[in-house]
């Protein structure tokens, strides 16, 4: 999710005028012209490495062992047009995430395509990187898309990779007056100056090894998304899928490859300016230096070592039938003119919901269309239960958009939501994953994290105690316990109108037992606060939630403190011994459940948490947060 400033009372005219000149600057230098371009991409194939670390008779290009081509091959014999077959990985634990990666990558024999919306320049981003040009120096047939607003950052680097290999190709999605950096100003001047375009954005995440097995999910290339941030780390989910699903991400991923919205890096200006300063004598590119050299020698040696990843992840497999994978097309058309490929399969499943729907997403702002659907369910005779885990203040890496969750608590709350809301330091963040087949493996601690307050370019609010943060980044859905749905739709506004979004939907009953449990366990009381409505005050009660109808159904300001509803503790002693975690609904939920406030956790006055959450932004703002 896009995080956009705060919006401030006033701007000068100065200002006004300095921005305005330039967005117009900005504008006039907008493309690099067609003659430097050829001159740069020409400059940089003829600069390129094409020697082999293979022999180019092999068949294979020197590919590790791997337990994933055979499973993709039995998959795709066993399969027909009516009856697909694919054997599914659930990933759960960021870095066993990352280690399928590096191995899958080392596994390759003829193609690897990756799309993502964040690729970063730490040690996670820069591993894959490096194994990527390694591979392609096998032989392999490497393309990689990232959004351009929140990737790499780094001229330099994408000099460097635009010679790193014949056989390795880089481009980036919607780049910003086709540069490869976007300063604070030029951010601005992307706003200010075309809209529809800079806030329409590629979200999706995906990686396809041999057309044949896929990984798809909520995680990017940065250190964060595989619990090596030190700081700040996302609870996260991926789905391997290996079988014919893998032909339906290809022919995807090849409409981005080939859409105008996706440019190579020698027509971005600034790194067009750096190849043709380098020439064709240009360095070979070099592996990073690892920042904890230690801990990626430790993960390469589980990467390549087979019989790890067959008793780790391959043994446990699902084998199921139907894997539908969705997704949209590149430059998503504006709302009112949009085929929203990857809303419509989501809008139809939660349509045919009849008796549970089990949410996960990290920002509780849904959509018109959304709030429409659950409205109409919840008016059903029987309507179908619906919890939702979704981030707490104290979790979130966005707080803005926690504000209009926050806003609109009580409309979730009538429409039949039972909202937990995650915690900053879960009680099991070390084990936050069940080994559900039965292995029994002990969990990988989460070595050398730094203690400290969470800083830097993320808004996190403040926290009464130190130590490394977690909040929810999963995007997941299980309808009636026999559908399973893991991408990168965060079932928001801005998934369904701006994002391109892509992920998987698997109809399988065994599979989808295996999600409900990991969604419920986050939602669970030792991981996650439980939003109710609180005791009614009886004098008062009914004037109060007058009042706050009114304040919440202000377009700009929302200034009534008193709130319908407020997180609660569960606590197993209770008010009389014997308490288990039930529903808010249950008659004696106020008996096991601890009033905790609104915002549990945070080390901030309430007066500033309230100033900065009312005044954040209006209610029209929703679409695109």
């Amino acid at each position: 999710m896009i995080e956009f400033p705060a919006p401030v009372p006033s701007i000068s005219r100065r200002a006004a005028s300095f921005v305005l000149v330039a967005v117009l600057a900005a504008l006039a230098s907008c493309a690099l012209d067609p003659i430097h371009a050829r001159r740069a991409a020409a400059t940089a194939s003829a600069a390129q490495d094409r020697a082999l670390d293979c022999a180019p008779e092999r068949a294979d290009a020197c590919a590790i062992a791997s337990p994933y081509p055979a499973l993709a091959a039995g998959a795709l014999a066993q399969s027909t047009p009516a009856a697909p077959v694919h054997y599914v990985n659930l990933l759960e634990r960021g870095e066993d995430a990352l280690l399928l990666r590096v191995h899958l990558i080392r596994s390759a024999r003829r193609s690897i395509d990756i799309q993502t919306f964040i690729f970063s320049d730490d040690t996670a981003g820069t591993l894959v990187l490096d194994e990527l040009v390694k591979a392609a120096r096998r032989g392999v047939k490497v393309r990689v898309i990232a959004d351009q607003l929140f990737s790499l950052d780094s001229a330099p680097l994408y000099a460097a990779l635009a010679h790193a290999h014949a056989n390795f190709e880089f481009r980036v999605y919607n780049p910003t007056f086709h540069k490869a950096s976007t300063p604070p100003l030029e951010f601005a001047a992307g706003v200010l100056c075309c809209f529809w375009r800079f806030n329409q954005r590629m979200h999706d995440k995906m990686l396809l090894v041999d057309d044949a097995i896929g990984i798809v999910g909520g995680r990017n290339y940065e250190n964060r998304y595989y619990d090596w941030d030190g700081e700040f780390d996302y609870r996260d989910r991926d789905l391997l899928a290996a079988g014919p699903v893998g032909a339906v991400m290809r022919a995807s991923f090849d409409a981005f490859w080939n859409s105008a919205y996706t440019v190579p890096l020698s027509r971005l200006r600034d790194v067009a300016e750096r190849i043709l300063d380098a020439g064709v004598a240009a360095p070979r590119y070099a592996a990073h230096a690892y920042h904890d050299a230690a801990r990626v020698a430790a993960l390469s040696r589980r990467a390549n070592d087979a019989d790890y990843i067959r008793t780790h992840f391959a043994d446990d497999a699902l084998r199921v039938g139907r894997v539908d994978y969705f997704y949209d097309i590149p430059g998503k058309p504006a709302p009112d003119t949009a085929k929203l490929e990857s809303t419509r399969p989501l809008v139809a499943l939660l349509r045919a919901a009849k008796s549970e729907i089990v949410l996960e997403t990290p920002y509780l702002v849904l959509s018109s269309t959304a709030r429409g659907i659950f409205r109409d369910l919840h008016r059903r005779a029987s309507p179908p239960r619906v919890i939702v885990a979704t981030n707490s203040l104290a979790a979130t890496d966005a707080f803005y958009v926690y504000a209009l969750s926050y806003k609109y608590k009580k409309r979730y709350l009538k429409l039949g939501f039972e909202i937990h809301e995650f915690k900053p330091f879960p009680a099991e963040a070390a084990d936050l994953i069940v080994n559900y087949a039965g292995l029994g493996e002990a969990p990988m601690q989460p070595a050398d994290r730094a203690r400290g307050r969470v800083r830097g370019k993320y808004r996190n609010a403040p926290l009464k105690q130190d130590g490394v943060r977690t909040g929810l980044h999963a995007k997941s859905m299980v309808i009636d316990g026999g559908i399973a749905v893991i991408g990168s739709h965060n079932f928001d506004p801005r998934s369904e109108r701006y994002n391109t979004e892509s992920g998987f939907i698997v109809h399988d009953a065994a599979f989808a037992a295996r999600l409900r449990a990991s969604i419920l366990r986050d939602a669970g009381p030792s991981n996650a606060w439980t939003i109710a409505r609180r005791p009614r005050v009886r004098i008062l009660g009914g004037l109060n939630n007058a009042i706050a109808n009114i304040s919440a159904a202000l377009p700009i300001f929302d200034l009534w403190p008193f709130r319908y509803a407020t997180s609660f503790e569960f606590d197993p002693a209770g008010k009389n011994g014997t308490c288990r975690p039930v529903a808010p609904d249950t008659p004696d939920f106020h008996a096991c459940y601890v009033d905790v406030g609104d915002f549990p956790e945070i080390d901030l006055p309430l007066k500033t948490i309230y100033t900065r959450i009312v005044t954040a932004f209006g209610a029209g703002l929703v679409s695109i947060m």
